[in-house]
């Protein structure tokens, strides 16, 4: 046997998955930048079901200077052209369902989200499953028990451990504090740009989660833009979850109006509502239950949310955030919040504003993305041990 074989044999295969929003590709990508930087002996490679995705990876990859990773377009083409009502991606059961032989032939399978975990349910128990998070708020809906299916949980800082493991939802060993790994993509890259408003007046940032359930939108959001277009102390960026109105077109017809409005901008799409620009060049955040909130805290500001479902949210551990400013019902007590929310924000937000900050991230000299490709090789190794 030769020594060439016998090396090719021991090149292990690590996929980056993409089966979601484009918003989750910079949780992830940094980390396949890392592992491609530091383990060369790794076979890294991008799986995507969309090529809007892939494009999206090659340009980032391209500005960052690294060189180019292996990008594969998943099929059938024919599943891949389906869109429930208009959404930006096919349906992804089905997508893993369609590719699951495929993905097999892969040592690593890396996901910034819960769904991949049906692979296990497919047969593929071989893979060194790991799950990157896309986020690290407090809402209680990402702690559930499809975590117990990887190999390795990333968390970005104590409190996301804490809940996983205190929870029993998955086991110590196989969660690993990383950072956020999102950071280091955000730094490296200049801000997006966006169009000046005609007045400089302090700026809010109007970011609604995109579940109904629990978002400000759908009771709450009309008002909302509504109060800003008929006030002159504030400029409003409305920019959702990019998840509230993928899949349904038809409700963007409702900000047309607003559209016009010289002291708001309605932003929903484009690489700004995700690259964390908007979220630095705001002066105050107003959103709900979007775990967005802690990327906007990385510079602590007044915050402002909307309860818009009567919650019961002190000491719910749930909405922990909540507690970074005042929390207010409707949308006619919005503006007069966002002042009180500037005006109170050293005496009674600030410190609890970097307190929460601190437990949800684990910040240190080394740049997260080498930690969490340095957990990934570890579990790869477990998993391969005898």
């Amino acid at each position: 046997m030769s020594t060439e074989l016998t090396s090719d044999r021991r090149r292990r295969k690590v996929c980056f998955l993409f089966i979601a929003q484009a918003h989750q590709v910079l949780h992830s990508l940094p980390i396949a930048l890392a592992l491609a930087r530091g383990w060369p002996e790794l076979d890294i490679e991008i799986a995507a079901t969309s090529s809007a995705q892939l494009r999206y990876v090659a340009d980032l990859t391209g500005r960052l200077g690294a060189p180019p990773l292996k990008l594969r377009l998943l099929g059938p083409a024919w599943l891949r052209s389906l869109h429930r009502r208009g959404a930006s991606i096919p349906p992804k059961a089905p997508m893993l369902v369609a590719n699951a032989a495929a993905l097999a032939a892969y040592d690593a399978i890396v996901t910034p989200e819960r769904t991949t975990s049906l692979l296990r349910s497919m047969g593929l128990t071989r893979q060194t499953l790991v799950y990157t998070q896309h986020g690290a708020g407090d809402r209680g809906g990402v702690f559930e028990p499809r975590l117990g299916r990887f190999d390795l949980v990333m968390c970005s800082g104590p409190k996301l451990y804490r809940r996983t493991v205190d929870n029993h939802l998955a086991k110590p060993e196989n969660c690993a504090v990383v950072g956020y790994p999102k950071f280091d993509i955000v730094e490296a890259l200049p801000p997006s740009e966006t169009p000046p408003f005609s007045a400089v007046r302090p700026i809010v940032l109007y970011n609604p989660h995109f579940k109904h359930g629990i978002g400000s939108w759908p009771d709450q959001g009309l008002k909302v833009l509504e109060a800003f277009a008929g006030d002159s102390r504030f400029n409003l960026i409305f920019a959702p979850h990019i998840r509230l109105f993928d899949g349904d077109p038809r409700a963007r017809a409702a900000l047309a109006p607003f559209a016009r409005a010289p002291n708001i901008h309605v932003v929903l799409s484009g690489e700004a509502m995700i690259d964390m620009t908007l979220t630095r060049v705001a002066d105050i955040y107003l959103g709900d239950v979007s775990s967005q909130v802690y990327e906007f805290l990385r510079t602590p500001r007044p915050c402002v949310f909307i309860n818009a479902h009567g919650v019961d949210w002190e000491g719910d551990e749930d909405y922990r955030f909540w507690r970074f400013g005042p929390v207010v019902a409707e949308a006619s007590q919005v503006l007069d919040a966002v002042e009180r929310a500037r005006a109170d924000h050293a005496g009674l937000y600030l410190a609890d504003q970097l307190a929460g900050f601190a437990e949800t991230f684990d910040l240190r000299a080394r740049a997260s993305s080498d930690r969490a490709a340095e957990a990934i090789v570890a579990a790869m190794d477990r998993r391969a041990a005898p």
